[in-house]
């Protein structure tokens, strides 16, 4: 007779941590001419809702409205660094506990990943990249914090996760008595904008809340350059508004 083995919640939620951005991984899509952003909605039926979704990301933020949107409460703390390099892109796999809230709503933050450029354009502008921290509610839907990121000072906290890159993909490396702390990569202004859309790698989920802080980050221009030999473009273009409102802090 087998044992049936009863899996915690907690190992759960870290799996699809682990996971969660690379949803639809071993597809073989990818970000460029074959099997690229173009073509996602037919390599898989899971895929479809990148062709056919109305309400898909990234966007190009123009003419925003300023509207009395409640402020982000961050409540990040400091979490083991783990680290995987997906196929995708680097993401940085968070320890529970850490949190947003919004209007009432909370977030758990889940993990953190990076994109260059950005996939996120500003009234027409790409910034050099753009990390999405992404966070899960209690109903099950995602909330992303975008935080774009400009040619600047050197970021500790971008040096640690790069100095820590695990050496195989698709395998999670954890950094031995190093910890993260991804309040740390916030601007000091939390002021966003704000609107509905999905993931933006396959399988191109919808009903995400999206805040996208105004404020850039400064990193280095080498580790800029560190991530680009990676991943020298790992960024969906922009996609049709389809009559969305966006909307922004005043």
């Amino acid at each position: 007779m087998k044992t049936l083995k009863i899996v915690p919640a907690l190992f759960v939620a870290t799996m699809l941590s682990a996971t969660l951005s690379a949803q639809g991984e071993g597809k073989h899509w990818t970000y460029g001419p074959h099997g690229g952003p173009a073509e996602w909605g037919q390599l898989d039926p899971a895929f479809a809702t990148c062709k056919l979704g109305k309400f898909q990301s990234p966007v190009d933020i123009r003419g925003a409205k300023a509207a009395d949107l409640p402020a982000i409460q961050f409540d990040y703390k400091p979490s083991p660094l783990k680290v995987i390099d997906n196929g995708h892109t680097i993401q940085v796999n968070y320890a529970p506990g850490s949190s947003i809230e919004v209007g009432g709503t909370r977030y758990e933050l889940l993990q953190f990943h990076f994109h260059k450029p950005s996939e996120e354009k500003i009234d027409g502008k790409s910034h050099a990249m753009v990390a999405h921290l992404v966070h899960k509610g209690a109903d099950g839907k995602l909330a992303v914090v975008a935080v774009l990121l400009d040619k600047g000072g050197a970021n500790p906290t971008i040096d640690a996760i790069w100095k820590n890159l695990p050496k195989e993909k698709e395998k999670e490396s954890a950094a031995a008595n190093v910890t993260i702390d991804a309040a740390k990569l916030l601007p000091a202004d939390k002021g966003y904008y704000a609107f509905q859309g999905s993931l933006t790698t396959p399988p191109c989920s919808e009903e995400v809340r999206w805040l996208v802080l105004k404020t850039p980050v400064k990193i280095a221009e080498s580790e800029i350059a560190a991530f680009g030999k990676i991943y020298p473009m790992n960024a969906r273009p922009t996609q049709p508004l389809n009559g969305r409102t966006l909307e922004a802090t005043r």
